[in-house]
């Protein structure tokens, strides 16, 4: 009589808790880890599956995405999803907002967010979720039932939307953010989220750990000056000249700003998205001390730790923030190696090359911000951990573990008895090289093209079904929307 439904032998289990990589066996049952022993007999199966001495990671919990901003969301839940399967993703989080670009409109959320989960259903790999951005007002006020109705638990500020479009100047903040004519997407309305993110958790006390606001900071002031300065000494182009016309003061003053916000409204969950250099993290470090009440998590791309403005190919890199120079690289390692990191993400937005590059394609200033890169999570850090000095067990706790406990996700995070049974089989010896044609993403280039990954994802499983392997998306769409925090 067979016990379980699958069972993996003979792989090394990567775990965020402990140094040791033992030899085990993994036991799945109705999509969750079962039983992790080894020698489990494969009579107790009705399916065995060789893991060939593999490191088994939990999948990972890419929390930061973009599904849906330059391309219909149906369309990017089903290739995207795909790249994330790629990558050893299993549950994507992805934000979304009203105004110009995703759903390209603006209105309540009672109203918008129906659409969006009817956009996504049926289509996506891996498991989903979405952040919200109260981009206005009124969505302020329906933050409680965003949590109670849909299960979304984590809100987000774009710090530099004041005067900032999503790729440079906007002359109408209200024309591109669709908000009401009489009101202004400000620091003022930015304490006000953070009130009403306060509010909904001391409404629903049995959730607050999981409720949470994320924040983009840069300075809108700070980058306008700066674009037109950079552009008017034409001294830099490419990279180089976006890196400038956004520089990573502008990023440490936004943090700051962020933190007294944070203190002053009495909110503690406070995630600060996609730091890109050392001045950012270093001003996040400083306010951590400085208000100790706050919560603070600190977040890094894989973008910004494996390429820089020289290594990226061409201005397809072009991201907010921006990739910066290699001592801000260095910096970002120098912070995860030592702790100061709570999770690594990809910020994926796919954006062909027939929307990313303007007129004349060579301008930065002219192309499209984002690009995509889920594919390369789990495989990027594995890869480069041990030249880093990163021990696997971080990666573990980087990519699943810590972001699942952050963001309502009790269920996933590791491989342990209980747990959805979401599962990576990495090779750490096999290093390859990056090209786009490759990736099962929709984008066409990657800023990463030629880079040399040491380790590649040989399988996924997804609830213990297999939905990755040898290169390719294997079955039919298995995800499934998130309402969080999660529950059997």
């Amino acid at each position: 009589m067979t016990e379980l439904d699958l069972l993996i032998k003979n792989v090394r289990l990567v775990k965020h808790d402990a140094p040791d990589i033992p030899t085990t066996d993994i036991g799945i049952k109705d999509g969750v880890f079962h039983r992790i022993a080894p020698d489990i007999p494969e009579s107790e199966a009705a399916e065995v599956v060789d893991g060939k001495g593999l490191l088994a990671f939990p999948g990972v919990v890419d929390a930061h995405q973009h599904w849906g901003i330059y391309n219909p969301l149906s369309d990017d839940t089903v290739t995207e999803s795909k790249a994330c399967a790629q990558g050893g993703v299993t549950t994507a989080l992805t934000y979304m907002r009203t105004g110009q670009y995703y759903m390209n409109r603006g209105g309540s959320y009672n109203e918008v967010f129906p659409l969006v989960l009817d956009a996504a259903d049926g289509r996506s790999h891996v498991d989903y979720g979405f952040h919200l951005a109260p981009m206005e007002k009124s969505h302020i006020e329906e933050i409680p039932e965003l949590i109670a109705r849909f299960g979304v638990t984590s809100f987000k500020i774009f710090m530099f939307y004041g005067s900032h479009g999503l790729h440079g100047r906007s002359a109408d903040q209200n024309e591109f953010l669709m908000i009401p004519p009489d009101e202004r997407y400000d620091l003022a309305h930015f304490e006000f989220v953070m009130r009403g993110v306060q509010a909904a958790r001391k409404a629903h006390p049995d959730l607050a750990d999981a409720i949470s606001l994320s924040l983009h900071c840069e300075t809108a002031e700070i980058m306008t000056a700066y674009t037109k300065l950079v552009e008017e000494e034409g001294e830099l182009d490419g990279l180089a000249a976006y890196s400038a016309s956004r520089p990573p003061h502008s990023e440490g003053l936004a943090v700051t700003i962020a933190s007294y916000l944070a203190a002053e409204t009495e909110l503690p969950n406070i995630n600060l998205l996609h730091l890109s250099s050392r001045k950012a993290i270093e001003a996040a470090m400083l306010m951590a001390k400085t208000f100790p009440q706050v919560n603070f998590r600190r977040e890094v791309t894989i973008g910004h730790l494996l390429a820089n403005i020289e290594t990226a190919s061409g201005i397809g890199g072009k991201v907010n923030p921006p990739l910066r120079p290699q001592e801000d690289v260095d910096a970002l390692w120098e912070h995860l190696v030592a702790g100061n990191i709570d999770w690594v993400v990809s910020d994926h937005a796919c954006c062909k090359e027939e929307k990313k590059f303007g007129d004349p394609k060579s301008d930065v200033f002219q192309a499209k911000s984002g690009f995509g890169g889920t594919e390369y999570l789990l495989p990027g850090l594995a890869g480069a951990a041990p030249h880093h000095g990163l021990p696997l067990q971080k990666v573990a706790e980087l990519t699943a573990w810590t972001p699942a406990q952050r963001f309502g996700l009790p269920t996933k995070g590791q491989i342990a008895e209980g747990y959805d049974a979401d599962v990576v089989l990495i090779d750490p010896s096999t290093p390859w090289t990056v090209d786009a044609g490759d990736s099962l993403s929709a984008q066409e280039y990657t800023p990463l093209q030629g880079l040399e990954i040491g380790a590649r994802v040989e399988s996924t499983y997804l609830r213990g079904t297999q939905i990755f392997a040898d290169g390719k998306v294997t079955g039919t769409p298995q995800g499934r929307y998130l309402s969080r925090p999660t529950t059997r």
